[in-house]
């Protein structure tokens, strides 16, 4: 059994939920509302430390039709990012629906529930490899 953490990162937050190879099944687990890269990675890092995890999904935005766009790249930078402070395997998993998907009232965060999602569709795509 592995555990999961996923990432659903913005500008402004980055919703983080976790999960673990055996039950396959996500969870929303923290947002990082922090306003510098200093210290958003420093939140990453206690989390990080605290749950141990064996392997970080990063979810990456597409077009619908998949093409990229500037925050596909933004995504990537930051997925390359924990890969190098954190030593982890890092996967990205397509995110173009998964902030469709929840019904959120204006106002309400929702990051951590996206990256629930995120991580949900790596359990999913990767079940049958387990």
């Amino acid at each position: 059994m592995e555990l999961v953490l996923g990432f659903d990162f913005g500008i402004k937050r980055i919703g983080i939920a976790m999960g673990n190879t055996l039950t396959g099944q996500a969870q929303p687990l923290a947002v990082v509302n922090a306003i510098d890269n200093a210290a958003r990675f420093k939140q990453i890092g206690d989390l990080i430390a605290a749950w141990a995890p064996a392997r970080l999904v990063v979810g990456e935005p597409r077009h619908p039709d998949g093409t990229e766009h500037d925050m596909t790249l933004r995504c990537r930078r930051f997925a390359n990012q924990l890969h190098g402070r954190f030593n982890l395997p890092v996967t990205l998993v397509d995110e173009r629906y998964s902030s469709a998907v929840i019904h959120a009232k204006r106002g309400q965060i929702i990051d951590d529930q996206a990256a629930s999602i995120i991580l949900q569709q790596y359990f999913d795509d990767h079940a049958n490899n387990n």
